[in-house]
């Protein structure tokens, strides 16, 4: 800006608008200069935007895979503690375990069994294959939020009447019969017993094996599994319920009513997904610290760009201030205006890194079914932040011209 332009701005006491008038000039006729400063704030601030979606963004994913392996789910299995601690014969759970839970404990929406069977059944060609068969109610699909690819569940009816059916999962309906499709109507002798595919299923949330379901898997009706066992223990048992905010107390409430019902030596594991959540949430909340941490360094460097380009603003503009500070302005004044200046270009940076950050993530949303989590608090702290940068790193800059003799700076080419 020319010593002109500089001395017809100047007032003796100029006013906070005119103060940021003349340093939205400062930057107008420094474009090239300020834009390139400014640029390290437009990465900074946008990085903290999208730090924050992509943290929002991988907790949204988890806990969708954790609520896909079953809605509010709750399971109890028996741990073998009254083998572990004394010679006594071993307590597991039963059926009725399940029942008299349902009947004490409030919030239960649905429960099944799973007792837990093996066969190795002839699956053509000469070639045999070994099944693991598990008999669940039909309240199971529900429980373990199960995907019915083709075909149909067994239900209520088919329980009562102890038809000989199943479902197998989809992997294993590619590998046996060409396609899901195809295996419907199949028939899967289990003991000399033809039982019929209805239906092919998966699991919402592959769990890798980590769960009772494998590839070879094979669901029939609980009440034609109990023919296969002299015994009326099961492997584990499912709940459901209603609320999650009920999740904790049905557990506990669960778990004293099985215990109850057992030795007091014997050991139940009744537990649910509310710890995985929480995993979940604090694995993702340290990825977000990381990455945010990574976006704060790129602020200070950029703001540590501002200082460096202020200060060089300041050694270019002695004789300007000097004329300034000869016409009435005081050093507050100084001081303010290059302060003013710097809060400009982070401000300016800020607000269009803003833009990129908020822009990237809804341009997934509106072009893709996608639907990216945005946190507009991301945004506001992001504006402040910068704000803050323009103000702590221009301090020094603006306080040396403000400490400028007004004579020297006269003299100064």
């Amino acid at each position: 800006m020319s010593v002109t332009t500089a001395v017809s701005t100047l007032a003796p006491k100029l006013a906070f608008s005119e103060i940021m008038t003349f340093a939205f000039d400062s930057f107008c006729s420094n474009k090239v200069r300020f834009l390139l400063t400014a640029l390290g704030m437009v990465i900074g601030t946008a990085s903290l935007i999208l730090v924050v979606t992509i943290g929002l963004t991988g907790k949204q994913y988890v806990l969708n895979l954790i609520q896909g392996i079953g809605a509010n789910l709750i399971y109890a299995e028996y741990e073998g503690g009254a083998q572990r601690i004394t010679n006594s014969a071993a307590d597991p759970l039963t059926v009725n375990d399940m029942q008299a839970a349902q009947e004490v404990v409030p919030g239960i929406v649905s429960a099944s069994p799973v007792l837990d069977l093996n066969e190795r059944v002839p699956v053509g060609n000469g070639k045999e294959r070994d099944l693991q068969i598990l008999g669940v109610y039909p309240e199971y699909r529900i429980v373990r939020n199960l995907v019915v690819v083709s075909g149909r569940f067994f239900d209520a009816q088919d329980e009562q009447a102890h038809n000989k059916v199943g479902l197998i999962t989809d992997k294993l309906a590619d590998e046996l019969y060409g396609s899901p499709e195809l295996a419907i109507g199949k028939i899967v002798p289990l003991s000399h017993l033809p039982f019929t595919v209805i239906g092919t299923f998966r699991e919402r949330v592959n769990t890798f094996g980590e769960s009772e379901v494998t590839t070879s898997t094979f669901l029939i009706p609980f009440s034609v599994a109990r023919y296969f066992t002299e015994t009326s223990t099961v492997k584990l048992i499912y709940f459901s319920v209603a609320d999650p905010s009920m999740i904790e107390p049905v557990t506990e409430q669960i778990r004293k009513v099985i215990q109850s019902r057992h030795r007091a030596e014997s050991v139940y594991s009744v537990t649910n997904l509310t710890q995985l959540v929480a995993l979940a949430d604090k694995t993702a909340n340290a990825l977000t610290m990381v990455l945010l941490a990574v976006a704060a360094v790129v602020l200070l460097v950029s703001g540590i760009g501002i200082m460096n380009i202020m200060l060089a603003t300041v050694s270019s503009r002695i004789r300007e201030i000097g004329i300034r500070k000869a016409l009435g302005a005081t050093n507050r004044e100084i001081r303010f205006q290059f302060l003013s200046e710097a809060v400009v270009i982070s401000v300016g940076g800020g607000l269009l890194g803003v833009v990129i950050g908020l822009a990237l993530p809804y341009s997934i949303r509106f072009l893709t079914e996608y639907r990216v989590p945005v946190s507009g608090l991301s945004a506001i702290v992001a504006i402040v932040v910068s704000s803050l940068v323009g103000i702590l790193f221009g301090t020094v800059p603006a306080a040396r011209a403000a400490k400028l003799d007004p004579v020297e700076s006269l003299r100064y080419e």
